[in-house]
């Protein structure tokens, strides 16, 4: 069962709009699946349905809703593309970890469910380090996260597990950032790094042309383990 919902706002400035995908039973714990810079789009739904599959509540909010509210954007569209990016431009991720807090904190007070992950790609990968820094989420799992390279000192403040999935071939998260990334968390106890050679940004959609299919099945079967091992 889908529904959107009405999230408030922990920065009282609103209600955030978001797509619940419900299991059929009891909920073994709750994801928020943090979409891309193309908004609550069909593959986000997609894989919020398939959490959901699995036996997990699945929160997908729309992080653009301040200025952009219930866009769905096609990534291999150019012009939908630009959009897209115009949007990021504008972003506050700052303000965006609020909204992540804010659904942690409805899923735990008003679906009563008390483990709480996230699985966040690209913009969403970004947010889902800066959740595992600034909230008490109980685990995190980020995708080709871009800028991560520039928020490393806040790396000190991860208690609970975080993993990430970095193509080598990302044309948004180049050699450099890569590297630095590694520097500061390989030896971190609560992050784990994949790595996956010759791809780019965008290899685990849902659907398109950006998908490899054999990389998208390795990071999500390594994102599946990873979660139930810390959520249950």
């Amino acid at each position: 069962m889908s529904e959107t919902v009405q999230i408030p706002s922990l920065k009282h400035d609103g209600q955030i709009p978001a797509y619940v995908a419900r299991p059929s039973g009891t909920p073994k714990a709750a994801i928020i699946v943090i979409p891309e810079i193309f908004g609550v789009n069909p593959g986000i739904r997609q894989k919020a349905d398939h959490w959901a599959a699995k036996g997990y509540l699945a929160v997908a909010p729309d992080i653009f809703w301040r200025f952009a509210p219930g866009i769905e954007l096609n990534p291999d569209v150019e012009a939908e593309l630009n959009e897209a990016f115009g949007y990021f431009q504008q972003y506050d991720p700052s303000a965006g970890v609020y909204d992540i807090e804010s659904a942690i904190k409805w899923i735990r007070s008003i679906e009563a469910v008390a483990k709480v992950g996230c699985a966040g790609y690209c913009l969403g990968g970004r947010l889902a380090y800066m959740a595992a820094a600034r909230t008490d989420i109980d685990a995190s799992v980020g995708y080709y996260g871009v800028m991560i390279d520039t928020m490393l000192d806040e790396a000190h403040h991860i208690a609970n597990p975080l993993m990430l999935h970095i193509p080598t071939a990302d044309h948004f998260v180049g050699p450099e950032a890569q590297a630095a990334i590694h520097a500061a968390l390989d030896d971190h106890p609560r992050v784990t790094l994949h790595d996956y050679s010759g791809l780019d940004h965008g290899f685990a959609a849902e659907m398109g042309n950006r998908r490899n299919e054999a990389g998208a099945q390795l990071a999500d079967s390594r994102t599946e383990a990873f979660l139930v091992e810390h959520l249950g």
